[in-house]
């Protein structure tokens, strides 16, 4: 390494990628759904690291758990299993006092489609080139 140049590391790039996708895809479901709300950008960059937190630690186990239901539903408990993964991080960040707020299970349900769809779109369209480029 050359003096006073720093080396990136490509994991803390990726890290900071997902959870800009992840704010994005956040700030997109609170503006469609009325019971989902995010009050203020801090807020919302402090939901999207929880929401990264949960999914990485929480939903595989959910997944696992889950995956008898998973396949007898074809495929749709995945919903039922990003709801409460929405709706828990939802309320790790309320414990933390960030202003953040879903009310019942529909506004959950319908948020947690959207920013599974556009987190999943915007992975596509700008994560992984980002990240490649990035390296």
């Amino acid at each position: 390494m050359v003096a006073g140049r720093r080396q990136r590391d490509p994991r803390l790039l990726s890290l900071a990628i997902r959870i800009g996708i992840n704010a994005a895809a956040l700030w997109f479901a609170a503006t469609l759904i009325g019971g989902f709300d995010i009050v203020g950008w801090p807020a919302l960059l402090v939901l999207a690291a929880i929401l990264y937190a949960v999914n990485a630690l929480i939903a595989p186990v959910a997944k696992l758990l889950g995956c008898p239901l998973t396949v007898l539903t074809l495929g749709l408990f995945i919903l039922i299993i990003n709801t409460a993964m929405l709706a828990l991080a939802v309320w790790v960040a309320q414990r933390f006092d960030v202003n953040v707020a879903l009310d019942g299970f529909g506004a959950a349900f319908f948020a947690a489609l959207i920013v599974s769809v556009a987190s999943w779109l915007l992975n596509i369209v700008v994560g992984a080139p980002l990240r490649r480029a990035l390296r």
